[in-house]
């Protein structure tokens, strides 16, 4: 009889330990982001907040197809206009080029989006993604601006160096930073590039250019509007701002002495955790799951 006893005991005792190797297989819930600082300390939306607010010009890097960057570019619209609001307020976007600022400024006056897409090219996920900020900036009577170089002419500097730049008529040359423009090969993100361009058989330095051209005229139209309004906002690609470059490293030539804070975004498995080598990415880091769906 105790022998039956014993054997129920021990039946009980390994449907247990199966029903907790079960639910411990389950017990991690699944998260869609965390946010870190750039020592990979975790922190809170609003603490992020309170940091980029005390700078003048903000850099959002985004994942140009994560919902979470684009959610979160939103939020963060929002709480800066809660520091510094209206026509102070100047939002920008890497996705409009400088040759669509009239059809920009004519999106802002009439609201009509079949206009804006009729009359320029947008980003395949514009409506999605950057409508809902660049409307919210209008809303709050923010100033939306184009700033990024015409693609052409970063596609041209990657074919054919700078010196295709210089045959250009002056009215196409109104359409980037001036020329010649500063350019530091050292810089990391520009080495990573020059070595990429070596391994596609291409001019690594050309393909470096054409990326530091992008960079510079940025960071020269975020310079300009600066003389205009207290803070921006710019929305850009992660790599345009990563570890404080790019943009940032030209807003800083053009504009010296201008605070500069970053926000970057990064996909990992686990959330949990800033892993290693994205610590000081950026200022805050936004760690997204690698599982998250894109938006296009």
């Amino acid at each position: 009889m105790m022998s039956a006893k014993v054997s129920i005991f021990e039946s009980m005792k390994y449907i247990l330990l199966l029903l907790l190797i079960s639910s411990a297989s389950f017990a991690q819930e699944p998260e869609a982001f965390r946010i870190f600082d750039a020592k990979g300390k975790e922190v809170s939306f609003g603490k992020m907040m309170s940091g980029i607010s005390e700078n003048q010009v903000v850099l959002f890097g985004e994942f140009h197809d994560n919902p979470i960057s684009h959610w979160l570019e939103l939020n963060v619209l929002l709480g800066l206009n809660k520091h510094v609001s209206g026509d102070q307020l100047a939002v920008g976007f890497e996705m409009f080029e400088l040759h669509q600022m009239k059809a920009l400024e004519r999106y802002i006056s009439e609201k009509s989006y079949k206009t804006l897409k009729d009359s320029t090219e947008l980003w395949v996920n514009f409506r999605t993604d950057y409508k809902p900020v660049l409307d919210s900036a209008i809303s709050y009577g923010n100033v939306p601006f184009a700033a990024n170089i015409t693609r052409k002419y970063a596609g041209l500097v990657f074919k054919k160096g700078l010196a295709a730049l210089d045959s250009l008529p002056e009215n196409q040359k109104k359409l980037m930073v001036p020329l010649p423009f500063p350019f530091d090969s050292t810089l990391s993100q520009y080495v990573e590039l020059i070595n990429m361009g070596k391994e596609m058989h291409a001019s690594g330095m050309n393909f470096a250019l054409a990326q530091a051209i992008k960079d510079a005229t940025m960071g020269y139209s975020i310079a300009q509007q600066l003389k205009k309004s207290r803070m921006v906002y710019f929305l850009n690609g992660a790599f345009h701002s990563d570890y404080h470059q790019g943009i940032m490293w030209y807003v800083q030539n053009y504009a010296p002495g201008t605070k500069v804070g970053t926000i970057t975004t990064v996909s990992q498995k686990d959330v949990r955790k800033l892993e290693k080598q994205h610590v000081n990415r950026a200022d805050f880091i936004i760690v997204v799951n690698e599982t998250m769906t894109s938006t296009h």
